[in-house]
């Protein structure tokens, strides 16, 4: 599907943008909640990473770990890449295939769907500290604006994935 650089350069850009919006929303929520700029980065890279299981443990101060905070980022930042490349490439796809733009439409939607659901009922014994609305914000939060950075770079996208708009 990622049949030429135009595709893959701007899949790699939704996915950075993707990347760097829940990472900048969980920075700015972590810090409102006087919990310091990468508290919610800390914990997740805990679960993942070293099995944090116990959610009675968020309740308490607990000292950060770099080597967690930076696996996490790295697999968040090839989540994000991955999903940038193949939300791309379904567009493109949706751009080509006129008659497939409501598939292709389905299927940016569904994937959100699991994403929020997916991370939700990963995250599920963090939920005093990291809330489903958190989750859904973040989610969103990236979805507008590389979906805003991609209908940009594709004009017309917008028109044949929702005709009814034009």
């Amino acid at each position: 599907m990622l049949a030429d650089n135009r595709t893959m350069r701007d899949g790699v850009v939704v996915g950075l943008i993707g990347y760097a919006s829940v990472a900048l929303f969980y920075g700015a929520f972590d810090l409102l909640a006087v919990r310091g700029p990468l508290y919610t980065v800390d914990l997740l890279g805990k679960a993942v990473f070293r099995g944090l299981r116990d959610p009675g443990v968020v309740m308490f101060p607990i000292r950060p770990d770099v080597t967690a905070m930076f696996l996490y980022n790295a697999l968040h930042l090839v989540g994000a890449l991955a999903i940038g490349l193949i939300v791309t490439s379904a567009a493109v796809y949706a751009e080509r295939q006129a008659s497939k733009a409501y598939g292709v439409l389905a299927f940016i939607v569904a994937g959100f769907v699991v994403t929020v659901f997916g991370v939700g009922a990963l995250t599920a014994p963090m939920r005093p500290v990291l809330p489903w609305w958190s989750i859904v914000v973040a989610n969103g939060l990236a979805t507008v604006l590389a979906g805003a950075y991609l209908l940009r770079r594709r004009p017309g996208l917008w028109q044949r994935l929702l005709p009814f708009t034009g």
